[in-house]
């Protein structure tokens, strides 16, 4: 399956595929089939272009990152296509989450119908013993933990916190267009955060990111990263389903 083939299948975020690909198995060659939901792509068509899918195997959530003209990958079928309003999908994490939970407090309802009134009292009474033993033990670490503040020094307290402050950094993948090899190179450039990366001009960004191979744009980069420092993740996602690979789709059919 060559790279036209593979660019003009246009696998988006809600498709479900089938990647066939082929694995090394002491010294021989065997095709694996991963099917899957695709959660995210990236760089568009770009060389390093790649998708996320996920899957969930014997009640556990698998993700892969797929490169998508990787040459181990013999095979790309889409099964499914769905339609979805967001570009990344990884909300269905915590919605997967959420249903393991319900089902696991179905279980505990399920086991507490099955015991005796005497069997089911004496268990909640040492539960009862146990959580406020475990309560004791933290407001005991606590009144320890607020001794040792007022015990220290004054002048050390800053310090503590310009060390996590510094500490700190965002992730900045999360912006459209950038991937691993280009947050790397920003965080190497002084730009680890997403203030910093919304007061950088376009200007210096494309001279940061030039030695890095493909085409990028840095045109809607602070934007993305001023909504992201703000917090205002629903505009941040609005945003960027009008981007391709952090260039504005709305620009490109204006020319």
């Amino acid at each position: 399956m060559n790279m036209e083939d593979r660019k003009s299948l246009g696998i988006r975020p809600g498709d479900t595929v089938r990647v066939h690909q082929k694995i090394e198995d002491k010294g021989k060659t065997r095709i694996q089939i991963f099917e899957g939901l695709v959660l995210a792509c990236k760089h568009g068509g770009e060389p390093g272009a790649t998708f996320t899918v996920r899957k969930v195997a014997s009640g556990v959530g698998v993700e892969k990152i797929f490169p998508l003209y990787s040459p181990l990958i013999d095979k790309l079928e889409i099964v499914k296509r769905s339609k979805v309003r967001r570009a990344k999908l990884y909300h269905i994490r915590n919605k997967v989450n959420r249903e393991i939970k319900r089902q696991m407090r179905r279980m505990k309802l399920v086991s507490l119908t099955t015991e005796s009134e005497a069997e089911a009292a004496k268990r909640m009474e040492e539960e009862a013993k146990a959580r406020e033993e475990a309560d004791k033990i933290k407001e005991e670490a606590k009144k320890a933990e607020a001794v040792a503040v007022d015990e220290s020094k004054a002048e050390e307290v800053p310090e503590i916190k310009e060390e996590a402050k510094e500490k700190e950094s965002d992730d900045l993948t999360k912006i459209e267009g950038i991937g691993p090899k280009i947050a790397e190179t920003l965080d190497s450039a002084g730009i680890k955060t997403f203030a910093d990366l919304a007061e950088s001009s376009v200007d210096k960004l494309n001279e940061i990111i030039s030695e890095v191979a493909g085409s990028h744009q840095a045109d809607t980069w602070p934007k993305q990263a001023s909504l992201a420092a703000a917090g205002k993740w629903d505009e941040l996602e609005k945003l960027q389903d009008e981007l391709h690979g952090g260039v504005d789709k709305s620009a490109d059919g204006d020319k």
